[in-house]
């Protein structure tokens, strides 16, 4: 059985900082993207940052400059480590994965598995 298990959010002033973590587990033979969501109360999800197996990372207008995506890809790992952080990064952050996994009979799939979600509130 795969899942992405998220960790690291919490309540933190303006300005401070919050690192995520999710990792991915199971039968997973490869992780292709990786990448943060967040949805705010009252609006859509929408993309933070993205991060391909090889290439270019990117990232919303809103974050570029404070928020750095990365990945640990022994761990099927993903981080965002967000900075200087304001009230308006409050929200549900989930991880996404574009992953090659193995199913029961040996064959293998392409799937896109979300985390369950991790609230950041950002408060004074």
């Amino acid at each position: 059985q795969v899942q992405l298990v998220e960790s690291g959010g919490g309540l933190v002033q303006p300005g401070g900082s919050l690192r995520l973590s999710c990792a991915a587990s199971g039968s997973v033979f490869r992780v292709n993207t990786m990448g943060w969501y967040r949805q705010a109360p009252g609006k859509r999800r929408e993309l933070v940052a993205r991060i391909p197996s090889a290439g270019i990372t990117n990232y919303a207008d809103s974050v570029t400059g404070r928020f750095t995506i990365s990945r640990e890809n022994a761990k099927n790992t993903v981080y965002l480590q967000m900075n200087s952080l304001k009230p308006e990064d409050t929200a549900v952050y989930y991880c996404n994965a574009d992953m090659t996994i193995v199913q029961a009979m040996g064959d293998m799939t392409r799937v896109v598995y979300w985390g369950q979600g991790t609230q950041v509130t950002v408060s004074s």
